[in-house]
């Protein structure tokens, strides 16, 4: 018998459909068709869930981001095996903490079985957890709450669910068993993450008692740096919050201590000049006396004289003595001339040096890299922009650019061609913005542009403008054209949100900008 063309099959779904009164959904249409056709057609590919899950899935360790990158290519594909690869592969990661040491138990593919005797103990009824249990359980939930940061609302979301369930009657050890594994996979991720973070602030904090050490000399140098450990405390700690501290730290007790040796130098270069002076001065004054005393007895021995012979050798000696002290003079006006013009130069380079202390100081302020504010120096203006925009009630809008393809540049490049391209972005985008627009790079190669009196179809507009632009002006690297793109977010802010709410609105446009295909500007 010749196979029907799909054509006939869909025509004949579609009358079975009518006949039966079925409502002509997807799932009655392909259950018809695959009982018209004799076969099974394959179920369509659950793209749009999985990115939704790809969206909440921990991505802060280079293990997670490795697998995170993973997910993704393998829902850009639908490929299901490398789904379960993934899958697999965040299994073991989670796998990897001491915590699933504990059970020296077989692996399984879920979670292990609760133990028969926790649904049997006296006083609860089969297959449920006992009171007392569930609320030890409880109590030991909530305490590893309190120990977690409050950045992962992931975890803290499944660790309340599972308290309000534990506190229920008579909870069922299925269910309890199902939700525990979830909240102790999620919980690994936490761990993980805390770990990093207690490592790199030990780090940090180190770094910043050694500069302290190194400019003890004078306390109004710590300025720059207590800033800035003080703007990172402030705040929740992310890992990348703490990595463009770190940074920042770096470069700037570099140029610091660097600038702070040359001015010492300089100092001791001009006490000493200095103490030539007051030498030579002094010599100076001994011989002015001294050649003072001498015309005075050279006088007085010419008044006491009768004869014009007794004059004589008195003069060859006025004579000698007044040589004598021009010459001395003349030494010592040149050694003084060469003093002053050397005590300028010195006090030049002590004004340059002072500045560029400053600067170094500054940069508490700035990104050493790009030279755009840093997160300090965007929360100062943020807070003087949104005061003014409200005092005067006009629009302003906050873009989050995110460069596209990043990593594949750093790997294929190298880190070096990666600095150099974040610095040729933040070039052109202060070719392109007004004056009054400020650029910030918020982390890694995430920017933020704040745009007054700007609305949103507005920033959206520049935002696009900005590509464009980037698409003339190539990145050039060993005579290669680099095209650099980006994705970003555009968010107006409201009268009643704050600046970190806008930021974040601004951040989930640019995650939608990249989940669509990248290079897109979206409106959050």
């Amino acid at each position: 018998m010749a196979e029907r063309p799909p054509s006939d099959i869909a025509r004949e779904t579609l009358k079975q459909l009518a006949q039966r009164r079925l409502p002509p959904t997807p799932e009655h249409f392909r259950q018809i068709y695959d009982e018209i056709a004799g076969a099974s057609s394959p179920l369509p590919f659950p793209e749009l869930p999985l990115r939704q899950i790809l969206r909440i899935i921990p991505g802060q360790t280079p293990a997670q981001k490795r697998l995170l990158e993973q997910f993704e290519s393998a829902v850009n594909q639908k490929d299901w095996s490398a789904m379960q690869t993934v899958l697999v592969g965040y299994a073991k990661l989670g796998a990897s903490t001491p915590a699933a040491h504990l059970d020296a138990a077989p692996a399984t593919t879920g979670p292990a079985p609760l133990s028969p005797t926790i649904g049997s103990t006296v006083g609860a009824r089969p297959g449920t957890v006992h009171k007392e249990l569930a609320e030890q359980l409880a109590r030991l939930i909530e305490h590893t709450l309190h120990g977690l940061s409050s950045d992962d609302a992931r975890v803290h979301l499944l660790g309340e669910q599972l308290v309000g369930f534990l506190r229920q009657p008579d909870p069922p050890a299925s269910t309890l068993q199902l939700m525990l594994g979830n909240f102790t996979f999620r919980l690994s991720f936490a761990a993980e993450d805390q770990a990093a973070i207690r490592s790199m602030l030990l780090e940090l904090l180190n770094m910043v008692f050694t500069n302290i050490t190194a400019l003890s000399i004078d306390d109004q140098w710590l300025h720059g740096q207590a800033e800035a450990l003080v703007a990172a405390t402030a705040q929740p700690l992310t890992l990348r919050r703490l990595d463009d501290v770190q940074r920042r730290l770096k470069d700037v007790i570099f140029k610091q201590t660097e600038a702070k040796g040359r001015m010492v130098e300089a100092q001791d270069q001009m006490k000493e000049m200095l103490a030539t002076f007051i030498e030579r001065l002094s010599a100076m004054t001994d011989a002015s006396s001294g050649y003072q005393n001498k015309m005075e007895r050279y006088a007085e021995q010419i008044s006491q004289a009768s004869r014009i012979e007794d004059i004589t050798p008195v003069l060859g000696e006025v004579v000698q003595a007044t040589r004598t002290m021009a010459l001395d003079t003349r030494l010592a006006h040149a050694e003084l001339t060469e003093l002053r013009e050397r005590t300028a130069e010195k006090q030049a380079e002590m004004t340059r040096l002072q500045k560029e202390l400053d600067q170094a100081s500054a940069q508490a302020r700035h990104d050493p890299l790009t030279g755009s504010l840093n997160r300090k120096g965007l929360d100062e203006v943020m807070e003087r922009e949104i005061a003014r925009a409200r005092r005067s009630d006009t629009p302003l809008c906050v873009a989050l650019l995110d460069v596209d393809n990043f990593k594949q540049l750093n790997d294929r490049l190298g880190h070096d061609t990666g600095d150099a391209a974040l610095v040729h972005l933040a070039n052109v985008v202060r070719a392109v913005m007004r004056p009054q627009d400020q650029l910030s790079r918020y982390g890694g190669e995430e920017f933020v542009i704040l745009l007054p009196d700007t609305t949103q179809e507005q920033g959206v507009e520049a935002m696009q403008r900005l590509q464009r632009e980037l698409t003339t002006r190539f990145f050039l690297r060993n005579n290669e054209k680099v095209l650099i793109t980006f994705s970003a977010g555009v968010a107006q802010m409201t009268p009643q949100e704050t600046a970190t709410e806008t930021i974040r609105r601004a951040d989930q446009g640019m995650y939608l900008a990249k989940r669509a295909g990248k290079n897109r500007v979206i409106a959050a």
